[in-house]
């Protein structure tokens, strides 16, 4: 059940859903940063992190 509200928060709001998982890391700063360059780019980096 975990997984699948990271992963919606991932669709959501990226950067919430790589915090959850990884805490305030380089993924969290860099799904950050592409969330803000583009939503798409930052929202598809979001779910590869949580489900790789």
């Amino acid at each position: 059940m975990g997984s699948f509200i990271e992963i919606l928060l991932a669709v959501l709001i990226p950067p919430v859903g790589v915090f959850l998982r990884s805490g305030c890391g380089l993924e969290f700063w860099l799904c950050l940063l592409l969330t803000f360059l583009g939503y798409v780019p930052g929202m598809v980096y979001a779910i590869w992190v949580l489900t790789k």
